[in-house]
């Protein structure tokens, strides 16, 4: 099996979400549950951004114990300088410099060339290589960036001597065969691109983020840029859960990774309650629905065989069971089974009953829990059976 790394950049992408600011403690819990999960870079924030920034950054690499810390920075040497210092005291250190090579960029953002910007991505890894062994160069908006010129681009970055190539689709604009046929063409172009890992980093704009950063894995790419929930600027970023279950659950002959998944419902909860953000209900993985069932004919085919209606065993994401919720839609099973749950079996005839009285109380509301319940056959059934 070919290993893909996980780089997990909640603490940097993940925060730079209006109103999802951490302080240096919360980034510090936060970089150590990556840590135990199991991912193999955190980036830990863009130290030059600000001195809460630089402290918070400083603070992680010196806590975690196992992961690469990893340092955004621009294609500036006060950047470089700056992030090389934040990141001083890590076991495995490692800068993140780059800059944009979509025409959009080079004429709008920088007001510059593609001979100017080429220039400025050498000299940019060749300084950050001064100071750490590992560098990883992104080409920002490579999505919108033309294949040929990105391989040039990316074989300067590798002469300087970067170790990784970060090939973002910035703006979340590629279609998945568009990403993997970009990530292809670097790997058949590139001189070099066999020392080096390649990186995907998919932004979710048009909601493909996931599914991009999987085509470009299936395509050559051996790390994988996302964060927890799938946090992140405008529609978010690629989400970490997802990528890990889909090479867990479809690739896994094919490749690994280091992810503890049992962990993954808990640091969900822990970055969502950090961020104050909440995980949509119905979130792939993470969500409070991801294993709940409410229609009859489903929670049937679950309550007989869970594999009828879930392809993920609950427990393999740190969930303790999947959840049967009692609404009008659900069927005798359902009744029969959460019944068992609070103490009562009910037999056939008795279930008639029950059912008969369950369904006007549940046409009344929108979810029958466990205390209408219990009330409901408490009332029904005064001798418990």
């Amino acid at each position: 099996m070919d290993k893909v790394y996980i780089f997990d950049t909640t603490l940097r992408d993940g925060e730079q979400v209006p109103g999802c600011k951490l302080n240096t403690n919360q980034k510090i819990r936060i970089a150590k549950s990556l840590d135990e999960l199991g991912v193999d870079i955190i980036e830990a924030g863009f130290p030059i951004s600000s001195p809460g920034d630089f402290e918070a950054v400083a603070a992680v690499a010196s806590t975690v114990k196992n992961a690469t810390v990893c340092a955004l920075s621009r294609s500036v040497e006060k950047d470089i300088k700056t992030a090389a210092e934040a990141i001083k005291y890590a076991v495995y250190p490692r800068i993140h410099t780059g800059i944009g090579t979509s025409d959009m960029h080079i004429k709008h953002k920088f007001r510059s060339t593609r001979e100017d910007i080429l220039e400025r991505a050498f000299k940019a890894v060749k300084f950050a290589k001064s100071f750490v062994e590992d560098v990883e160069f992104y080409a920002e908006d490579a999505g919108r960036t033309e294949n040929e010129y990105l391989a040039r681009v990316c074989e300067a970055a590798v002469k300087a001597g970067a170790t990784v190539l970060n090939i973002p689709d910035t703006t979340g604009y590629c279609m998945p065969h568009e990403y993997a046929e970009k990530i292809k063409y670097l790997k058949e172009h590139v001189k070099g691109i066999d020392q080096v890992i390649l990186s995907t980093h998919c932004h979710n704009d048009l909601g493909l983020a996931t599914a991009n950063s999987i085509a470009g894995v299936l395509d050559g790419a051996r790390q994988i840029e996302c964060t927890i929930n799938g946090i992140g600027e405008r529609a978010g970023n690629t989400a970490l859960e997802e990528v890990v279950m889909i090479l867990r659950q479809r690739y896994a002959k094919q490749f690994s990774t280091r992810v503890q998944t049992r962990q993954l419902n808990a640091i969900s909860r822990l970055v969502s309650d950090s961020m104050c953000m909440p995980v949509q209900p119905n979130k792939a993985i993470v969500g409070d629905n991801a294993f709940a069932h409410s229609s009859g004919i489903h929670q049937d085919g679950v309550i007989k065989n869970r594999e009828n209606y879930e392809i993920i065993d609950p427990l393999e994401v740190g969930v303790d069971h999947s959840s049967i919720v009692l609404t009008a839609r659900s069927g005798r099973a359902a009744l029969a089974y959460r019944a068992k749950e609070v103490g009562y079996n009910l037999f056939k005839d008795q279930l008639d009953v029950a059912y008969s009285e369950f369904i006007s109380l549940a046409d009344q509301r929108k979810e029958v829990n466990e205390q209408d319940l219990r009330a409901m056959l408490t009332q029904l059934f005064p001798v418990q059976v």
